[in-house]
């Protein structure tokens, strides 16, 4: 997959962890390859398996953000009290260790606003994979953070997406595969994978307005400054 992803002029990843024992993997995958990083965190699906050991892994030099963290009403496979709780915990984490922080919400937008509001949001925050429209872009913009859109700004049905890209100013912006899920238009029913990313740059550059190169340098220069990663890689 990381050689797909290379062909694909694919040339910095990161793998992201969704529970301790996950991150753990993501860590090895990036220690493994140059040009991939992870991040460490627990997905609100993992909340109810508690976040015990995640603060050490924060030192390691593969890691560079906190997460994948949030709330998610929509399948509710932890407990809301309890997904909140260990939300609000990342939140903590990421600001006190001085680290980005991605941000996952699903049908859950005013408590994940909300639990960013009371801890405080990190200087750093991505809404990864975002879902919402121009009203929720704007709430989140106000706030400081960078929206990250997948492959469902290539949906036919998902026009709201598409109208929050094309709101987002440009240096607010990234893309993202989220694989293996979400593969975009016209790769849909078959597993998702970084070399498509640029598929995702494609149709935001279009729901823009502006050439793909330029979406395509300005996605760049803002990942890496967001994640802190090596200027070396480029």
């Amino acid at each position: 997959m990381i050689a797909d992803a290379r062909a694909a002029g694919v040339e910095a990843l990161v793998t992201v962890g969704t529970s301790v024992q996950d991150s753990c993997r993501a860590i090895s995958v990036a220690e493994a390859h140059e040009g991939v990083w992870a991040t460490a965190g627990v997905h609100p699906h993992e909340a109810s398996g508690g976040m015990g050991g995640l603060e050490a892994l924060m030192a390691r030099p593969e890691v560079v953000a906190v997460g994948e963290a949030g709330l998610d009403y929509h399948y509710d496979h932890s407990p809301r009290p309890v997904q909140r709780q260990v939300f609000a915990a990342q939140v903590e984490l990421a600001n006190r260790r001085d680290l980005p922080l991605v941000v996952h919400s699903r049908s859950a937008w005013d408590d994940t606003l909300a639990v960013l509001d009371r801890e405080g949001i990190p200087s750093r925050t991505v809404m990864h994979c975002f879902t919402g429209g121009p009203e929720e872009a704007e709430e989140c913009l106000r706030r400081g953070a960078v929206l990250s859109f997948s492959g469902i700004v290539t949906f036919p049905k998902a026009s709201e997406v598409r109208d929050a890209a094309r709101i987002c100013p440009l240096d607010r912006l990234m893309v993202e595969t989220d694989s293996p899920y979400l593969a975009p238009v016209p790769h849909r029913g078959k597993p998702n994978r970084p070399a498509l990313v640029g598929v995702v740059g494609a149709a935001v550059a279009e729901a823009k307005g502006l050439d793909v190169a330029d979406v395509e340098q300005a996605t760049w220069a803002t990942t890496r400054s967001f994640y802190g990663l090596d200027p070396e890689v480029a």
